[in-house]
């Protein structure tokens, strides 16, 4: 069967305010304050927690791959387990949208950077975890994006068929996850990182959740 698989930060849920949140508490722990600022560094936050975490030793004048970068990951996780929601939305029109893929019989599934445990409970929160046939994350395989098992393998767990299947993402990753699977990407510009989606030349660009629909059919065909 034809499968749509979501990334998650940036593509369904802009989550940079958690994140934003969790890595500045270890700043506050590490004496630096808040180093990160939620309307200028979604960006970064979107990337992940080491991403944060380098960019907060930049700006405390230390180099990029300081050992307190591994030393404060996991306080990082503790703190974002922690606040989780808070902040963290759903993007406009992001189940809807689902909704009709399901009612016109693809099947719908996830595929995130964020690990699994985290993404399960951030989903649950939300409550739209069982809204998807299959949730993968960073540590659910041995590998994860860009290597294109980790999005193949999310397509077979959810019942799909691998070669008929669509990546829905915001980062070059996404995009680099799609190309080695030899799939399509639809790329959303409406995240942190919108701007720079046309020049991964994805095969097609989502402005609006709305649109999303009839994209899939188009890259796809009809399930």
């Amino acid at each position: 069967m034809k499968t749509v698989v979501f990334d998650l930060d940036g593509t369904l849920a802009d989550t940079s305010g958690d994140l934003i949140a969790a890595a500045n508490a270890c700043f506050r722990d590490m004496g630096a304050g808040d180093l990160l600022d939620p309307a200028k560094d979604a960006g970064t936050a979107l990337r992940g927690g080491r991403a944060m975490l380098r960019l907060g030793m930049e700006r405390m004048g230390r180099t990029a791959d300081d050992p307190l970068i591994d030393e404060y990951y996991d306080a990082l996780l503790y703190h974002y387990a922690r606040d989780i929601d808070t902040h963290t939305r759903l993007y406009d029109g992001a189940m809807d949208a689902v909704a009709v893929l399901k009612e016109r019989g693809y099947i719908v599934a996830i595929c995130t950077n964020k690990p699994e445990a985290l993404a399960r409970e951030l989903l649950t929160r939300l409550g739209i975890l069982d809204t998807f046939a299959a949730m993968l994350g960073a540590d659910s395989l041995p590998v994860r994006k860009p290597d294109p098992e980790h999005l193949l393998e999310t397509v077979r767990r959810a019942g799909g068929d691998p070669v008929q299947c669509v990546l829905v993402g915001d980062s070059d990753t996404d995009r680099n996850t799609s190309k080695a699977a030899g799939v399509p990407s639809i790329l959303v510009t409406f995240g942190p990182s919108g701007a720079d989606m046309t020049a991964l030349t994805p095969e097609a660009l989502l402005e609006r959740y709305s649109d999303l629909p009839d994209l899939v059919e188009t890259l796809l065909g009809k399930a």
